[in-house]
């Protein structure tokens, strides 16, 4: 039986997704509806990717008895209205990174969640991908020995974009690329809480950060340095340094299709869309639809490779580290 999909926003994000759902089996997967607030642009995509019903309201969508499951797509500031108009109207939800714009909402999305018994994640893709289940294999075996530093790099110059660079967008390098550093590391570290967090950076005239440097100290001297900016062009890698060798996932660290560990590289390659992608190896974006498939089959209420604790933790560092580099968005005062 195939996991019905429905898709809540008809921009970039959910056209790579419908893309990537092409590459898995249609037994499987269906997407069945698109809703958008404009009728007319769901009409667009529906025929686009030749999605069977389009609505121009999330409503209706929310009211939809036929799906399995929403991908919301819409932009960030939005995550929390639209992701509690979900779960509250009995809805799984897979909701795209980052989670919400502050840790106060994403706690109201769990509680949410748990609350009307049904199944949630953030959409953090790269926890999904072959090279991160390598990762979590090398490090459960000790393959590196005991983990010392990790390292996380993400750096896209994006001062054009107005979703990157305004803050009523939600703008800033922490919650668009930044994530996926933090992400990294807290995959490492098993989800734990760092003992300190110590982050500088500078922001542009609108308010929000244009680049940043995170320092984390965790238990028994372990240390993570991540470093993110939307104005210079970064290595984008990932490196994990143990006492015995080293695991580096090669760029772009978000989406991975190659790593190298203890010296010895392996390639996971992609496969080819049928559609041009807004963003890189978009295809990849099937891997998390299927961890959200066996989840629903398992009757799992969130993914263990993005348990949802990990979404909280992750958050609260986010606060954090916007108190300290001094990014405040509207929705910190609600």
């Amino acid at each position: 039986m195939a996991t019905r999909w429905g898709l809540c926003g008809a921009g970039k994000i959910s056209h790579d997704f419908s893309v990537a759902m092409k590459t898995l089996p249609p037994g499987d997967h269906q997407i069945a509806v698109i809703a958008s607030r404009s009728l007319e642009r769901a009409k667009e995509f529906a025929k686009k990717h030749g999605i069977p019903k389009a609505y121009g309201s999330y409503e209706e969508l929310a009211n939809d008895p036929d799906i399995d499951i929403v991908y919301l797509g819409v932009l960030h500031t939005e995550h929390w209205r639209v992701g509690l108009l979900f779960l509250k109207a009995g809805k799984n939800v897979l909701c795209e990174k980052p989670f919400a714009m502050n840790s106060t909402q994403v706690k109201d999305l769990v509680a949410a969640a748990k609350k009307n018994n049904v199944f949630l994640m953030e959409a953090i893709w790269s926890r999904c991908f072959p090279v991160h289940a390598e990762v979590r294999r090398l490090l459960a075996e000790e393959a590196v020995g005991e983990v010392k530093l990790v390292k996380a790099y993400f750096g896209s110059p994006q001062l054009h974009i107005p979703r990157s660079v305004e803050k009523e967008l939600g703008g800033g390098a922490l919650l668009d690329i930044g994530v996926y550093c933090l992400q990294f590391v807290l995959m490492v570290f098993n989800g734990e809480r760092p003992e300190s967090i110590q982050a500088t950076g500078v922001l542009l005239d609108s308010g929000v950060d244009e680049s940043v440097v995170v320092v984390m100290k965790f238990s028994r001297k372990r240390m993570a340095f991540c470093c993110f900016s939307i104005a210079a062009r970064l290595p984008n890698d990932a490196v994990i340094s143990g006492t015995k060798g080293s695991i580096k996932v090669l760029g772009p660290m978000h989406c991975p299709t190659a790593l190298v560990a203890n010296d010895k590289e392996t390639e996971y390659p992609l496969p080819e869309p049928c559609l041009p992608l807004n963003f890189t190896n978009s295809t990849g974006l099937r891997y998390e639809a299927e961890e959200v498939r066996q989840c629903l089959l398992k009757g799992l209420k969130e993914s263990p490779r993005m348990p949802l604790a990990d979404s909280v933790l992750l958050t609260e560092i986010m606060d954090e580290i916007r108190k300290q580099v001094g990014v405040v968005f509207s929705q910190d005062s609600q």
